[in-house]
C-alpha cells in the first residue's frame, strides 16, 4: 500500500465526536495549572509568574484531569492549548474537553491540536473580541473537522514525535545554555575592564570603595561631580521628544515606537519644562535604579523629572557608558540610597553619592575599544545561536505538522 493510500484510510470526525465539553468546579484544593503557547498545560508554579495571578476565590476554577484538552479561550487561536498530563484546576475562562479514547490517542491529540493546520482551524472557529483578542465559539468549534488514522497508528506517530522532539528540544536546551554563558561572559568582560582595566600586568591598589575593590594604582576615585555636571536647560523649540530606555539608550520617541512596534501615549502637559539633551549626554530616568544610566543617541528633549548629565573634559563617553550600566555600579546605587525603600525615583542627588574611578582619557578610549570588540564578537555568537534555535523550532513545528497530517510514512515503524 502506498503512503497516499494509507493516508486515504484516515477517517474524518467533527470536533464534537472527538472532544466533549466538561466543567467541574468546587475543586479549589487541587493544584493550579496554566496553559502556555510554547509548553501546553503545565503547573502554575512552573510558569515563572508570566501569566495572570489567580483569583482570590478558586471555587469557580475548573477541574482538569490527565488526558483532558484545555484551551485558553482567548488565546487558543495562537496555539495556547494542549492535552494535560496533570490533574489540577484552571481559570473558569478556559475551555476543557474530555477526549474520546476510542477515536484519539491523548499523546497524538496533543501534537495534533497544537500543530499549525489545526491552530489555524481553531482561529477560524474564533471571533474577534476587541482589537487583539479572539474568542473560541463553540458552534464553530464543534463542527471543525479532524482527520486521524486508527488508534494504533496514532500511538506510533506519538512515539515517533516524542523521540524526535525530545532530540530537538535537547539541542535547543544546549544552545540556550550556551547563550546564557555568553551573556555571563559579556557581563564579566565589561565589569572587569571598567573596574580593573585591560593591562594584566598593571599594579593594583585598594580603591577605598566597596563596590570597586582594587583598581589600577594610577587610577583615582573621585566624586561624580568631578566628572559630570547636571544640566537643567529647558527644551529647545522644535526639538524632538526622546525616550530614555534601558534597551536602546536615549533615542527619539518615534524610533522607539518603531523598534517596539507599539505606540506610546505621552502626557501633553508641562512640555515647556522638558529638558534639552545633546548627543553623548547621560540621562538619569526613573528606571535607572534597575539598569543604570543611559547615554543619548540623538538631540532632543526628555521629561522634566529626569536628570541630564554633561560630560566633563576627563570623560570618554563610551567608557562611562559601560561603567554606569554595569551590575556593580547599579548595586552600589541601591546600597547607598534610600530611594528604593522610600519609593522615590532616582535623581542627581542619588547619583552624586557613588564615587567613580577617574583615569586618563586615552586609556578610557582604549578600554572602550576593547569592550566594543569583545562584546561585538559575543553578540555575533549570540545572534547566530539564536538564529539556529529559531531554525530548530521551525523544524520541530514542521515535523509535527508533517507527522499528524500523514506526510511521514509510519509503516516501517514497529
Amino acid at each position: 500500500m502506498s503512503e497516499d493510500a494509507a493516508v486515504s484510510q484516515w477517517k474524518e470526525y467533527p470536533f464534537w465526536a472527538v472532544a466533549k465539553p466538561k466543567s467541574v468546579s468546587n475543586a479549589s484544593a487541587e493544584s493550579l495549572l496554566s496553559v502556555y503557547l510554547d509548553r501546553g498545560v503545565i503547573p502554575y508554579s512552573e510558569g515563572g509568574g508570566l501569566v495572570h495571578k489567580p483569583a482570590e476565590s478558586l471555587e469557580k476554577y475548573q477541574l482538569v484531569e490527565p488526558g483532558d484538552l484545555v484551551l485558553n479561550n482567548q488565546q487558543a487561536w495562537r496555539g495556547s492549548l494542549g492535552v494535560s498530563t496533570y490533574r489540577g484546576i484552571v481559570s473558569p475562562a478556559y475551555r476543557i474537553f474530555e477526549l474520546n479514547g476510542e477515536v484519539v490517542d491523548t499523546r497524538f491529540s496533543h501534537y495534533l491540536f497544537r500543530s499549525r493546520p489545526y491552530v489555524e482551524k481553531i482561529m477560524l472557529a474564533s471571533l474577534s473580541v476587541g482589537d487583539i483578542q479572539r474568542q473560541v465559539k463553540w458552534p464553530l468549534l464543534r463542527v471543525l473537522l479532524l482527520r486521524v488514522p486508527n488508534i494504533s497508528t496514532q500511538s506510533k506517530i506519538a512515539e515517533y514525535l516524542d523521540c524526535e522532539t525530545a532530540r530537538i528540544d535537547g539541542l535547543i536546551e544546549k544552545k540556550t545554555r550556551f547563550i546564557a554563558l555568553l551573556k555571563e561572559k559579556r557581563i564579566a568582560v565589561i565589569t572587569h575592564a571598567v573596574t580593573k582595566g585591560i593591562d594584566a600586568a598593571v599594579v593594583m591598589k585598594p580603591s577605598g570603595e566597596d563596590w570597586l575593590s582594587d583598581i589600577p594604582a594610577h587610577w583615582t576615585v573621585v566624586p561624580p561631580t568631578a566628572l559630570f555636571t547636571e544640566s537643567k536647560e529647558r527644551a529647545r523649540e522644535g526639538t524632538q521628544m526622546l525616550s530614555a530606555t534601558q534597551k536602546y539608550g536615549v533615542i527619539p520617541l518615534a524610533e522607539f515606537e518603531r523598534l517596539e512596534q507599539r505606540q506610546v501615549t505621552m502626557a501633553l502637559v508641562h512640555l515647556d519644562k522638558r529638558k534639552h539633551v545633546e548627543v553623548g549626554d547621560f540621562v538619569i530616568s526613573m528606571r535607572s535604579m534597575d539598569g543604570g544610566l543611559e547615554r543619548a543617541r540623538a538631540v532632543g528633549n526628555v521629561r522634566s523629572s529626569y536628570s541630564v548629565l554633561k560630560c566633563g573634559p576627563h570623560v570618554e563617553g563610551r567608557f562611562y557608558g559601560y561603567l554606569l550600566k554595569s551590575g556593580l555600579y547599579i548595586q552600589a546605587l541601591r546600597l547607598t540610597s534610600s530611594f528604593i525603600r522610600d519609593g522615590q525615583d532616582m535623581n542627581f542627588s542619588h547619583f552624586r553619592k557613588v564615587k567613580l574611578p577617574k583615569l586618563p582619557v586615552a586609556e578610557q578610549a582604549a578600554i572602550a575599544d576593547h569592550i566594543d570588540t569583545q562584546t561585538a564578537r559575543i553578540d555575533s555568537l549570540i545572534t547566530k545561536t539564536d538564529r539556529s534555535i529559531a531554525l530548530l523550532r521551525e523544524k520541530r513545528a514542521a515535523l509535527i505538522t508533517a507527522a499528524v497530517t500523514g506526510k511521514i510514512d509510519m509503516r516501517h515503524m514497529a
